[in-house]
C-alpha cells in the first residue's frame, strides 16, 4: 500500500522541481490530471523527464530539447514504464503542468489538482505496471486527500480541449476503472 508522508510518497524517488507555487488553498486539492511525456518524443527511459522538470535539461543533448529547455514545468508525479514513481513537487503546492485549463467552470487546475505523468505517448500502449502503479497512487492520494472524487480523475485533454490530447487514445480508461473498483472493494 503506497502512503504519503508531509505530501511526499513514501514509495517515489524524490527530485525537487523549481516549478511550482504556493496554492491559493493548501487544503483544496480535488483533482486528478493524467498526462503523457517522453522526452524525446516517442523515446522512453533516460534522464530527460526529471531534467526538464528540474531546470537542468541540456538544449544540445537532442535538436527538439532546444525549443523546450527554457520552459519551467513540473508535474507532481511521474510513472515510468517500469511502473517506478518520482516526485517533483509536493502535493500541498502547485506544480505547473496543466496550462490554460478548466475543470467544471473552474479555472487555473493547477490551484486544485495533481498532476501525474506517464511516461508515454497517445499512441503508444502504457505497460501494466503504468496501471497497477496510477491505480495504487490514485487510492492513496485520494486516501489522503478525500475531496478527490471518484470522478473527479480526468486526462490533460479534459481541462484543455482542443489544446491538449494527453493521455490520448492509447490510454484504456475502462481498465483503470476496474483497478480502482478492484482495489476499493479489498480495502473494505
Amino acid at each position: 500500500m503506497l502512503t504519503l508522508t508531509d505530501h511526499w510518497l513514501d514509495q517515489a524517488t524524490r527530485l525537487d522541481s523549481p516549478n511550482a507555487g504556493e496554492r491559493p488553498d493548501p487544503a483544496d486539492i480535488s483533482l486528478i490530471v493524467v498526462h503523457n511525456i517522453s522526452l524525446p518524443p516517442g523515446e522512453f527511459g533516460g534522464p530527460h523527464i526529471d531534467a526538464l522538470f528540474t531546470n537542468r535539461l541540456d538544449p544540445d543533448a537532442h535538436p527538439y530539447f532546444a525549443s523546450i529547455a527554457g520552459l519551467e514545468v513540473s508535474s507532481h508525479f511521474l510513472i515510468r514504464r517500469d511502473g517506478a514513481v518520482r516526485q517533483y513537487v509536493a502535493c500541498d503546492r502547485r506544480a505547473w503542468h496543466a496550462g490554460q485549463s478548466q475543470w467544471r467552470g473552474r479555472d487555473n487546475c493547477n490551484d486544485f489538482a495533481i498532476g501525474i505523468e506517464l511516461e508515454g505517448t497517445d499512441e503508444t500502449p502504457y505497460t501494466d505496471a503504468q496501471y497497477r502503479q496510477l491505480a495504487e497512487l490514485i487510492q492513496a492520494l485520494r486516501r489522503a486527500y478525500p475531496a478527490i472524487a471518484a470522478d473527479a480523475i480526468v486526462g490533460h485533454s479534459d481541462i484543455a480541449p482542443g489544446r491538449k490530447t494527453d493521455p490520448g487514445p492509447a490510454f484504456d480508461w475502462t481498465r483503470l476503472a476496474g483497478l480502482l473498483a478492484a482495489k476499493e472493494d479489498t480495502e473494505q
